[in-house]
């Protein structure tokens, strides 16, 4: 489990076609202090697994099916990415419950840059709107934030000033791809509550 506050902004040193998969390696120096074969590391919200630990780097395999429903198939040599341990039992947790299992992809539609902070628009896809509140949290590329408004088909985030100097959404312009995990208490309370709707339909 993550909590959605990004340690480093990490950097994809290598990308290696494997037909069906593709492997990363990536740069960071704080997620890969003690890090383990096996262990788990989200990269801008992805749950990946770090094959073996080199140092300052670590490489990590991504499936066909996650960079086909990731923002992760657009990553080359270069591009900065939000990494994040998973958090430790006892832990505070600074933003929300994360899983690292993206719901799916939105792409930053505006910016709007004000004294102290910038207000980001994101588009939505359409089985994921129900899921998203006013003030309600969402995880973008791996960040906890907090949804300001939420439309139809978009929603819109508020960042501060460690936030864009801190994480990959202070370098997305209008066009690029998020990750996006929606809240997993909103999905489970929708399942529950279709399950006993279920039930009383099948007793009458």
């Amino acid at each position: 489990m993550f909590t959605g506050i990004v340690e480093e902004l990490g950097e994809v040193t290598a990308v290696e076609d494997l037909g069906d998969a593709a492997r990363f390696r990536l740069r960071g120096p704080v997620v890969t202090q003690g890090a383990r074969h096996g262990d788990s590391i989200a990269v801008n919200g992805v749950c990946l697994t770090v094959v073996e630990h080199e140092g300052e780097e670590f490489p990590a395999d991504v499936m066909a099916e996650t960079l086909k429903r990731s923002s992760l198939g657009v990553l080359a040599v270069g591009s900065r990415v939000n990494l994040e341990r998973p958090t430790a039992v006892g832990a505070r947790l600074g933003g929300h419950i994360v899983q690292g299992h993206v719901d799916g992809t939105g792409t930053i539609l505006e910016r709007t840059p004000s004294e102290h902070w910038e207000i980001v628009k994101i588009s939505l896809p359409a089985d994921l709107a129900r899921y998203v509140v006013e003030k309600g949290s969402i995880t973008v590329d791996g960040i906890s934030l907090t949804v300001v408004e939420a439309g139809e088909d978009f929603f819109t985030v508020s960042l501060i000033p460690t936030t864009l100097a801190l994480t990959t959404l202070g370098l997305k312009q209008p066009g690029d791809p998020v990750n996006l995990e929606v809240d997993v208490v909103a999905k489970y309370v929708e399942r529950l509550l279709g399950d006993r709707a279920g039930a009383r339909e099948a007793a009458q």
